[in-house]
């Protein structure tokens, strides 16, 4: 059997199709294809609030292509989401009608609530020690999505307006980021020796640029490290000196920032970095719908 996984993001959108594996009556699964496309939704719909034609065509045309991919590998079960560049753009629903036309993808327009949620069900936890406490930091462009667990258990989980590409376009309210550290502070203060959890594109990047063993935590300080080493780059070096892709090189800067900021307004000294993201948390979801059927 084999799940797909598509998310619509403010930098791109991506599709990943699993392998299903049952053994002794435990589910998992093992990635098969991950395909990303660097559709900025973002700036479209955080500027104007509205997608334009050209976006809505590269999007549509993806989501053909993803169609195409899914039918080749006979996927039998798929679910597609679309994050904050969707939720505000005021023809969100329009584009997403169009997908359905034209792609044949019902893709779904998810709150922040959801995202969260989402993303935390990619199961990143498992092997961590339930005793601890544990802040999960999952960085997109449009939006940042924390989520406190502590002996296992959810705390608080709360999506704030604040991404890589909103900072790039000079969207982010310093409010918004006063409302995501107050958020912080109350819900961790009461928690001692928390650390984080770190997902999404930008993460991950930065951990392969860390150099970092595998499942050993990105320290606070070598973040910081890392990010005024990339800083003292132009964004044209970022691509040609340092090899990273076009879309990731200016928006990488951003994500150091956030990620630095919740950092240390939770007093967190290391943070881990499973490699997941969204898509791993989509096909965990239908894995857990289809298993309590």
């Amino acid at each position: 059997m084999r799940y797909a996984a598509i998310d619509v993001g403010s930098n791109a959108v991506r599709l990943l199709i699993a392998n299903i594996i049952e053994n002794n009556g435990s589910i998992s699964f093992k990635k098969n294809t991950l395909v990303r496309v660097p559709v900025r939704l973002g700036d479209d719909a955080f500027l104007n609030k509205h997608i334009s034609d050209k976006k809505a065509d590269d999007l549509v045309k993806s989501m053909q292509a993803f169609k195409n991919l899914m039918d080749v590998f006979k996927v039998t079960e798929y679910m597609a989401c679309a994050t904050s560049a969707m939720r505000e753009a005021d023809n969100g629903q329009e584009v997403a009608e169009r997908i359905k036309t034209e792609a044949g993808i019902d893709l779904q327009i998810v709150h922040g609530q959801s995202e969260a949620e989402i993303i935390y069900a990619s199961h990143a936890e498992i092997n961590i020690d339930k005793d601890k406490n544990y802040l999960y930091i999952d960085v997109g462009g449009g939006s940042t999505e924390l989520s406190l667990f502590s002996q296992g258990e959810l705390q608080a989980s709360q999506s704030f307006n604040l991404g890589t590409i909103r900072i790039l376009d000079n969207q982010d309210k310093e409010e918004t980021w006063n409302e995501m550290k107050d958020f912080i502070r109350e819900h961790t203060r009461h928690h001692k020796n928390i650390f984080g959890i770190g997902t999404g594109g930008n993460i991950n990047k930065l951990y392969k640029l860390s150099n970092e063993k595998d499942g050993a935590p990105l320290t606070y300080v070598k973040l910081k490290a890392l990010y005024n080493y990339l800083d003292s780059f132009s964004m044209k070096e970022r691509i040609n000196v340092l090899g990273l892709n076009q879309d990731r090189a200016d928006v990488i800067i951003p994500a150091c920032e956030i990620y630095l900021t919740v950092l240390k307004c939770a007093n967190i000294k290391s943070m881990y970095v499973p490699t997941v993201g969204m898509v791993d948390g989509i096909i965990q979801t239908l894995i857990d719908k289809n298993i309590n059927l």
